[in-house]
């Protein structure tokens, strides 16, 4: 089994719908025709801030995970919170993950302030900061998670920040032009894999 593991925030999690209504888990039915041997683990939180990822994360890494879908970042923005130190957390997420699968494939998935402000130099590099992330870790990059979504009434609560179940919907096809490549590679590979359940070889008597 091929476990991808979404780490996000209320934009993953799916803030007041219902949770198979989120994009991660609207993945499931994209990957049937790539093959069964997928499970999709949404740990998303809403709230959830680079710095709360960075407590979240351990728990999780008990687990084999071959694709690592990372969306946090826009909770620490609303916050002010300098893009070095949104960076830094990011990266001490990926190099977790990184250390326990060293197979893993990431996916970085990337935001934009949704407002504008009298720091127009902070909302740039903060948008420039995922790319850089997914150019430096060799990862790939959904470019705007929102594409489409962002201002559109009818696909958002009315707060008008978060999706509702049909931006939702919205969402999953940004999310699946980019993984859906390697959710196609990571099948092939498990299919050439001689021991795909990791097994080890039987312990032979001296």
């Amino acid at each position: 089994m091929k476990t991808i593991f979404v780490f996000g925030d209320s934009l993953s999690e799916g803030l007041a719908i219902s949770p198979r209504e989120a994009w991660p888990m609207l993945l499931v039915e994209k990957l049937r025709p790539i093959g069964p041997n997928f499970r999709v683990i949404n740990a998303s939180a809403s709230g959830s801030t680079t710095e709360g990822g960075l407590r979240r994360l351990p728990p999780h890494l008990e687990h084999p995970i071959d694709i690592f879908v990372l969306e946090l970042g826009i909770n620490d923005a609303w916050r002010g919170v300098s893009v070095g130190q949104i960076r830094t957390n990011l990266q001490s997420m990926i190099d977790q993950v990184k250390a326990r699968n060293p197979k893993v494939s990431v996916v970085i998935v990337g935001m934009r302030f949704p407002v504008a402000t009298s720091d127009a130099h902070y909302m740039t590099m903060f948008g420039k900061m995922f790319g850089e992330l997914a150019e430096n870790n060799h990862a790939s990059l959904v470019r705007y998670l929102l594409e489409g979504v962002a201002g559109d009434p009818k696909l958002n609560l009315p707060d008008r920040i978060h999706p509702n179940a049909a931006g939702h919907k919205v969402l999953v096809e940004n999310v699946w032009r980019v993984l859906e490549p390697i959710a196609r590679e990571v099948s092939r590979a498990s299919s050439r894999d001689p021991n795909p359940f990791g097994l080890r070889d039987p312990i032979k008597p001296h």
